[in-house]
């Protein structure tokens, strides 16, 4: 899998041209403070400082001597993020430095969107990464971006992978090397072994494919505050007897974006060496059609003891995770936090740049909030809506993994989590997308991770750090 590509940044001491950044504001007195044939050569380009505006400035001996790029106007920049990124794929082979006046905050997205705007996902067709490296700003911690695009890119790496090549099996290939790769412990029970470990409904989803289900432990780090993350690990979901329409089904290799996502945020801590103890669980598992899987109405016994009636076999997720909750919940961390790529309905609610998530803790909400408006990972608190509980109880058993009705999709699925964590003083869960539909600046088309940047910022003020 890929690892961030440290070629992105150049040596502080290269030789590397001005790339300037001018908002739209103060476009014409930039121009005008400027040499003479550059004023010329901006002015024949029709530079405004429009938002994305791209102008390569001449040198003496005709080859560029820099480049001036659009920062709009404050509005148009609110309408997005990682703007800078947008440059990269268009800029000369060579190093380049930031010119303009940007805080520290503004100047660490901008390293961090240059070097996602570099990723490409390979596996299958080569492509060429821009060849344009940026001298980091001073100022900007080089491992922290670094760790973070590292994360983000294996994240990437591994929603982009067909289910054809990442089953279960390779999923776990990938959580091991990872755990290898700084250190860690891991443990993982597979098949039927589920059943005797105390796993029924990670073997329940997971029995219908020849793929083996199976439930993956790592921990890494032996001081500190305990911080344990949980990520749905559906390879495939056809729904179940409960069967997808083509449509629906067509993005669901991505329906294990809530392991890759916390797989990433893992490394990100690992490489820095935060001082915790980490520990990740995957279940994973592809949600196939056979003459044995779950059917509709069937009930099921978590690890937990609480019975679950299945009155959609396409509502997986949360099954898969109920065991992996109360696995992680025996424990009871300082910080529990779960992701997953669990309901449309979180979609409809905010779409898919925003990553929902539910926390009944005030201060680790709104760590949370802070952290994703600074790091350029948008994250959205919902309500673990209390009134709605009762939804979720279908009187035949004492949970129902999907409520008729529709209504509050997202929610009600965040109160069935929940059930399952009852030891953990503070826990969150994230109900994210983990695609990327249109290509926009450091985000090509296709998996994205959501949330865990905002989690990164996070922990040392909710842990104490």
């Amino acid at each position: 899998m890929t690892a961030a590509p440290s070629l992105a940044f150049a040596e502080p001491t290269a030789r590397s041209r001005p790339l300037h950044l001018v908002p739209q504001e103060t476009a014409a007195g930039f121009v005008e403070a400027r040499p003479a044939f550059e004023r010329a050569w901006m002015a024949a380009a029709g530079f405004t400082g429009r938002l994305g505006q791209l102008c390569l400035l001449p040198g003496p001996d005709g080859a560029p001597s820099g480049a001036v790029f659009g920062l709009g106007t404050e509005a148009a920049r609110k309408r997005g993020r990682f703007h800078v990124a947008g440059a990269v794929a268009d800029l000369p082979e060579g190093a380049w430095r930031l010119d303009g006046a940007l805080t520290t905050a503004a100047l660490e997205e901008a390293a961090l969107g240059w070097l996602l705007a570099t990723y490409r996902f390979g596996r299958y067709r080569s492509a060429e990464p821009p060849r344009a490296r940026l001298v980091l700003p001073a100022g900007v911690d080089a491992a922290r971006v670094l760790a973070m695009a590292g994360g983000e890119m294996l994240t990437r790496d591994l929603i982009n992978t067909p289910a054809s090549d990442l089953g279960p099996a390779e999923l776990e290939d990938a959580f091991v090397a990872l755990a290898e790769g700084f250190g860690a412990k891991t443990r993982v029970v597979r098949g039927d072994d589920l059943l005797a470990e105390g796993f029924p409904m990670v073997h329940a989803v997971g029995r219908a494919s020849p793929r083996a289900p199976r439930i993956m432990d790592m921990r890494w780090g032996d001081a500190g505050p305990r911080l344990t993350l949980v990520g749905k690990g559906v390879c495939f979901d056809t729904g179940g007897l409960d069967l997808k329409t083509a449509p629906l089904m067509g993005l669901m290799k991505k329906d294990m974006g809530g392991a890759a996502t916390v797989m990433g945020l893992a490394r990100m801590i690992m490489a820095l060496g935060l001082k915790l103890r980490l520990r990740v669980i995957v279940p994973a598992v592809e949600n196939a059609v056979a003459g044995n899987a779950m059917r509709p109405q069937d009930i099921l016994t978590s690890r937990k003891g609480l019975t679950v009636e299945v009155n959609n076999t396409d509502a997986e997720g949360r099954l898969i995770l109920a065991d992996a909750l109360a696995l992680a919940d025996e424990e009871r961390p300082d910080l529990l936090i779960s992701m997953a790529t669990l309901t449309g309905a979180a979609r409809v609610a905010v779409g898919p740049d925003l990553a929902p998530f539910y926390c009944d803790d005030d201060a680790v909400a709104g760590a949370l909030a802070a952290a994703g408006a600074a790091l350029a990972d948008p994250v959205w608190r919902m309500p673990f809506w209390e009134p709605y509980e009762a939804m979720i109880e279908p009187g035949i058993a004492d949970l129902d993994n999907a409520p008729s009705g529709g209504m509050a999709g997202s929610i009600t699925a965040a109160l069935f989590l929940r059930r399952f964590v009852t030891g953990t003083p503070r826990y969150a869960h994230f109900d994210i997308y983990g695609w990327q539909p249109a290509a926009a600046p450091a985000r090509p088309k296709g998996g994205v991770g959501q949330g865990a940047r905002a989690i990164l910022a996070a922990l040392p003020g909710v842990l104490g750090l």
